[in-house]
Order: C-alpha cells, then structure tokens, then sequence
C-alpha cells in the first residue's frame, strides 16, 4: 500500500507494481472440491475484463448502484475490484429493485429479477464454468467476460470520497474503505501475512479478511467457502499446507 493510494483500484496497481506473481486469493468451495489459486496478475487481468464488461457492454457509470448477490468466492472478489475501478457503488446483497445493475449467483436468480437494469448470473461453477442452460433475461457471466479487454481505462475519474460500498447496511467511501483495510491489514501482520477466512462477504468484517486487508498489506488470502464441511483434521493440514498465518 502506497501513501497515495485512496481507491481499491489503487491498491490493486500498486499490489500489481510491487510483485505480480505472488498469490492474492486461494479459493477453496469444500461442497465441490474446488481450489483456484490467483496471482495478482491473474487476479489484475480477471478485474480489467470484468470492469470492461461493466463500463462497456453494461453501460455502468460512476455513482451506479450494483446489487451484488454473490457468496464470499474469488469471483465477487473481482466484481468488488472491477466496480471499484469504474465507480459503480458496490451493495453486497442489496436490494435488486432499487439497483442500476444486479450480479447474481445460481441461487438468487429470481431474487435479482426485480431489478429492471442490466443483469447478469454467474454459475459459479469449477473454473469458472458457464451456465448449461443461459438464466432467461440475464447474461452469463462467463461467456461475456473471456472477450473483453485485458486493460482497462476508465471513462471518468474515480472519487475516492463518494460512495464506494455498502455492507452490512454501512456505506463507505472508498478512501475510508482503503483506511479500513490497511488498519486490519497492520492486525492480520502485514505484508506476508496469509489469512484463512471462512467469513462470508456480508459483514465488512468478511469482506477485509477475504480480500481488503491482503490487498492494503501486501499479504494474501485463503478464501473458504462451505468451511463447515471440513473436519478439524482437514482444516488444520489446510493451515499447514498453505502456510497460513491467521485464521478468520
């Protein structure tokens, strides 16, 4: 984290300037097995395609609401960064009908229905599969990213002191959610530290030791989704095997 940087997209460049290839976000979903592992370039080159999606086949402008009705996965994790890069405002299970845009996952279809905006699904299958059959009325996620752009360049300024995320029913600028996190990133130990969380991304709690801490830190994270799964014995060779340091 640099002293100039006031937006997540910030700290993403300034992550992506400092060390490329070091992991950002392991995931793991132990109702299927899956385990993806992310650099910060890879997790850079997921975040641009997206935030062109957003910016240019969605027409999303600075200060647009999006509903984000997705679970704590390496996929709302790049939807997080690519709103923050354009300026979309971020409401993580907001309210679909009074949204611009909504993200929604398999299981909050026809919750995200009432928005009257663009929307688009996300399987959230292994890999980041499509939907076998495309969700009527939405566009699907992966077949609309692989196409966009690895570069991202966005049309109007970001504000770091306007809206910028709401969780939890707290709005944040994205200048307070940068301070936030490099305050919890100083906790979780700092540049180098590896987080385990099994937090969803509901409360701000989740969303920091999920993602914006090892952002603002230069730490990373061990994203678990369905931990309730796990035996002890399995979480403990997991903290060992990844080389965790803190557990969430």
């Amino acid at each position: 984290m640099n002293a100039t940087d006031r937006t997540p997209a910030d700290l993403l460049r300034s992550a992506l300037a400092a060390d490329p290839g070091r992991p950002l976000v392991t995931f793991y979903d132990d109702a299927t097995g899956e385990r993806v592992e992310l650099s910060v370039a890879t997790f850079a080159n997921w975040v641009a395609k997206t935030a062109n999606l957003l910016q240019g086949d969605l027409g999303a402008e600075p200060g647009d609401r999006l509903a984000l009705l997705l679970p704590a996965h390496w996929q709302s994790a790049v939807w997080l960064l690519a709103c923050a890069s354009v300026g979309v405002v971020a409401e993580v299970g907001g309210d679909p009908a009074g949204a611009d845009l909504v993200v929604s996952g398999p299981d909050t279809l026809e919750e995200a229905r009432a928005c009257s905006g663009e929307r688009v699904a996300l399987a959230l299958r292994p890999l980041g599969g499509r939907f076998p059959q495309p969700p009527a009325g939405f566009a699907d996620y992966a077949v609309e990213v692989p196409g966009q752009g690895d570069r991202f360049a966005p049309f109007a300024p970001v504000d770091a002191d306007g809206p910028g995320l709401v969780v939890g029913g707290e709005e944040l600028s994205y200048a307070a959610l940068v301070r936030r996190a490099g305050e919890d990133a100083a906790k979780y130990g700092g540049a180098g530290a590896r987080v385990l969380s099994g937090l969803g991304y509901d409360t701000w709690e989740g969303l920091s030791a999920g993602l914006f801490a090892a952002l603002a830190g230069g730490g990373s994270v061990v994203l678990c989704r369905n931990l309730d799964r796990l035996s002890a014995e399995a979480l403990a060779q997991r903290v060992e095997s990844e080389r965790v340091t803190h557990t969430v």
